[in-house]
């Protein structure tokens, strides 16, 4: 069995256990009222509500640090003794894992080293991510892989995420210029049943779920 069989199969056996417990692994709503960007910015002591992706956790015992991160940024969140109730202790240390989305709320603090984080007062799992994460360090090493799975590309690799950030912002600015001069977006098929508009030689593929030959578009 590999690793990251045994990594699924621990986690499968971790959202049976929520199951049971009554707890919904995958709910419907949280009502997010900050980024973690607004919480970075927000005062000492303010209450803050966020959620995000859990990317780091580290259990020191009585007290437990993860890193947050949703569409924003990141921020530190952080659950101590005496100060997070148990419940969210046990909940966070026993079934939390890298690669779950959890909603939390609390106050705004500083850590001893200056990091401004959440001191956690109630946590909840949002989804529990059953495939683990690529290792912090590495990402995604393959151009393959890169390709075919770019959700995790971006997940983890900051500057690929600002290039898209980019590109989307191109486009939209070209998009929008175009529609104010009167221009017109038509969507064409990129296959097509029958090859033709050129004189090149057609790329054809074969359409397993339809069980049909298909062919890429040459010319709009």
């Amino acid at each position: 069995m590999s690793r990251e069989d045994q990594i699924t199969n621990e986690r499968v056996r971790k959202l049976e256990e929520l199951k049971s417990q009554g707890i919904n692994p995958y709910p419907s709503k949280f009502d997010k009222k900050n980024s973690c960007e607004e919480c970075l910015k927000e005062k000492i002591g303010a209450k803050v509500k966020t959620a995000g992706r859990v990317m780091i956790k580290r259990d020191l015992g009585k007290i437990s640090f993860a890193t947050l991160k949703d569409g924003s940024g990141n921020i530190q969140i952080v659950l101590q003794d005496g100060q997070t109730p148990e419940k969210i202790m046990k909940l966070f240390k026993r079934y939390i894992d890298v690669g779950d989305f959890v909603g939390v709320e609390g106050k705004i603090f500083k850590t001893k080293t200056n990091q401004i984080s959440i001191l956690v007062k109630n946590l909840e799992l949002l989804t529990k991510s059953i495939l683990p994460l690529p290792e912090k360090w590495h990402g995604l090493q393959g151009d393959e892989d890169k390709f075919r799975k770019r959700y995790l590309d971006i997940l983890m690799d900051s500057e690929v995420k600002e290039m898209f950030i980019k590109k989307a912002k191109f486009w939209n600015t070209i998009r929008s210029f175009l529609l104010e001069k009167g221009f017109l977006e038509v969507e064409t098929p990129v296959l097509e049943t029958s090859a033709g508009g050129a004189s090149a030689t057609p790329f054809k593929t074969h359409h397993n779920a339809l069980d049909i030959d298909v062919y890429l578009r040459i010319s709009m």
